[in-house]
């Protein structure tokens, strides 16, 4: 894999670091960004800039991409100058973005008859994770084609599970925000909580964390509520985009999600306060609003 040359477009709060992983384990990096400033310090490291995803592609023999919306991949796939417009036979694709299932499989379907290949390998673990190269990948594809790819996932990924055929990896990426959007709710109630009672925020976590109620989103954005620290590394319009897909697909499936339902009306909420920017720990802000409380805030 590492004799390949690397298309990849999404250079933001996740794409960046993990083309910098990339470059330090000596990969050659293409990269396409709608926004050329955010791929400014991957250029100055070594990676070559193109103008357009079908540019990009024509030059690369694996194209990845990490980008934002359902409708942002399907413009960079199939749009006028997009990755199909450009495409090379034998090349490999491989989207990182949360997205439809149903498009991973229009890609997927897209990609064969193009004598190409197409893998879904969204991922977990946020900017953090994305920086400490310790990212849980959920894989849909061919198995085959799969093997091949590990190696580079291996460089930014510690986590890779194979899931099944195109889609299977969005459908599992959906299970995952589906939990963590549940969660969430409980790390934030239960801090809310913990300052009405006016305990030490910090000294409760060190106690509920090691316990039954340990999780990824008490051990890193449980601290930074605490903090007062609402900085995105993963961004509620982001989560909001998640949390849509997987009602849309839970319909489709004739599945009822209450819980889902309501954490996606808080979130739109954060997003009428105008913090949709914000990570996706703001959901403490929504919920204590609700819970009308008499001055208590997550602090130490």
């Amino acid at each position: 894999m590492k004799n390949k040359k690397i298309g990849w477009i999404g250079t933001g709060l996740m794409g960046n670091p993990m083309v910098k992983h990339l470059l330090s384990a000596g990969y050659k990096i293409n990269v396409y960004n709608r926004t050329k400033e955010k791929a400014a310090d991957l250029i100055e490291l070594g990676c070559t800039w193109f103008d357009t995803p079908a540019e990009l592609a024509a030059d690369s023999e694996v194209i990845v991409t990490i980008i934002g919306f359902p409708k942002d991949v399907e413009e960079c796939y199939f749009g006028e100058k997009g990755i199909f417009a450009g495409l090379k036979q034998g090349s490999l694709l491989v989207d990182m973005t949360t997205t439809k299932p149903s498009l991973a499989i229009k890609i997927a379907e897209k990609a064969a008859t193009a004598g190409s290949d197409f893998i879904d390998a969204p991922v977990s673990g946020g900017q953090l994770g994305a920086i400490n190269g310790t990212l849980s990948i959920m894989i849909g594809g061919k198995k085959e084609v799969v093997d091949t790819v590990l190696p580079m996932f291996e460089v930014f990924g510690k986590n890779m599970v194979y899931q099944g055929p195109a889609g299977a990896g969005q459908h599992a990426k959906m299970c995952n925000q589906i939990t963590i959007a549940g969660t969430l709710i409980g790390v934030c109630e239960g801090l809310i909580y913990g300052a009405k009672a006016g305990l030490n925020l910090t000294t409760m976590l060190e106690s509920i964390s090691k316990g039954a109620a340990g999780c990824w989103s008490l051990d890193v954005l449980a601290p930074k509520i605490v903090k007062g620290d609402y900085s995105p590394g993963f961004s509620v319009d982001n989560f909001v985009k998640d949390l849509t897909i997987g009602l849309e697909e839970a319909e489709a499936m004739k599945l009822s999600l209450p819980g889902l339902a309501l954490v996606k009306q808080l979130y739109i909420s954060i997003q009428a306060m105008g913090k949709g920017s914000s990570g996706n720990q703001a959901l403490y802000l929504a919920l204590e609003k609700l819970a009308n409380m008499d001055g208590g805030k997550a602090t130490e």
